[in-house]
């Protein structure tokens, strides 16, 4: 048996017995600590299938994963979920035993590759097994932040409309607030339980500005914070943060939009141009019949 069909061996029998041991954790009842078996409840209704055997796959190895993260490391992870509005019920824990399991998977996968000198697939899979977790939090970071963005003007309309009529700022927010769903929805009523608890409301919203990368919600607490300093009325002030918000959000439409010309023009410039060159020659060479090699002397 060659070296390679050796090392192909090895690489196959230690993936079978993998799965075999990923099976038999999964089955098992081994008795886990009291945080990370709160960690694997959290969400276990909400997450998928999939998502949920992961966890459980990888749970066990959390703590390990989080210390060689380190504490900074964790507490930033930490940030970065609740940005990510805790997406499936992902928490740090879980987040650990993900990265956990996809890294066990691409460096499996890597060893059977570079035995295969596949060494392309192999440093994608490796990429695979050291991003894939994280690449999830940032794709749910952007959505929910566009999705918070293309809410909260309107939002604010209703709610300035809501307290036009008469009621307080608090009973206009829970009254609007019952009526929208999604992650601005969630936020608020997040704000509301913290105002309940005895949080003043300064402080409630600060935490939610805390809680998002959004420029618009940023824009939304500073001004509703000086308006009530200033004593302006909410409603104008309410209004106005809406208008700025549109107006914003159309000045940046044609920002993206000026950007998108010279892309188009270097991808119109670097394909389309040398296509239509080559088609343009390539159909006056065969319209004309010209023979290469009795051009290049390839007769005589």
């Amino acid at each position: 048996m060659t070296l390679l069909g050796l090392g192909l061996a090895l690489a196959v029998a230690a993936g079978v017995a993998g799965v075999v041991y990923a099976v038999g954790l999964i089955r098992s009842d081994v008795k886990l600590p009291d945080d990370l078996a709160l960690a694997l409840d959290i969400g276990r209704t909400r997450t998928t299938r999939t998502g949920n055997a992961i966890d459980r796959l990888g749970i066990r190895y959390a703590p390990m994963v989080m210390r060689m993260m380190g504490p900074a490391r964790v507490t930033r992870m930490r940030a970065r979920i609740d940005h990510a509005g805790h997406p499936y019920g992902l928490t740090v824990e879980r987040y650990a035993a993900r990265r956990a399991v996809y890294g066990a998977l691409g460096a499996v996968g890597a060893v059977v590759l570079i035995t295969r000198a596949d060494w392309l697939l192999a440093v994608l899979v490796i990429a695979f097994g050291w991003g894939w977790a994280d690449l999830g939090i940032w794709l749910a970071i952007r959505r929910r932040r566009d999705d918070i963005e293309r809410t909260l003007p309107d939002f604010l309309d209703v709610l300035a409309v809501v307290v036009s009529a008469g009621l307080g700022f608090r009973q206009a927010l829970e009254r609007v607030n019952a009526v929208y769903k999604g992650p601005w929805s969630d936020e608020i009523r997040i704000a509301l339980r913290q105002m309940d608890v005895g949080v003043s409301r300064r402080d409630a919203f600060d935490q939610l500005r805390k809680r998002n990368r959004s420029d618009q919600v940023g824009q939304f607490v500073t001004a509703l914070q000086q308006g009530e300093e200033l004593g302006a009325p909410i409603a104008r002030t309410l209004l106005q943060i809406a208008t700025d918000m549109r107006r914003t959000e159309a000045q940046n439409a044609r920002r993206r939009a000026a950007r998108m010309v010279p892309r188009a023009t270097g991808v119109i410039t670097t394909l389309l141009v040398p296509a239509t060159m080559i088609l343009l020659i390539a159909g006056t060479v065969i319209g004309s019949q010209i023979h290469f090699g009795d051009v290049f002397g390839g007769n005589g």
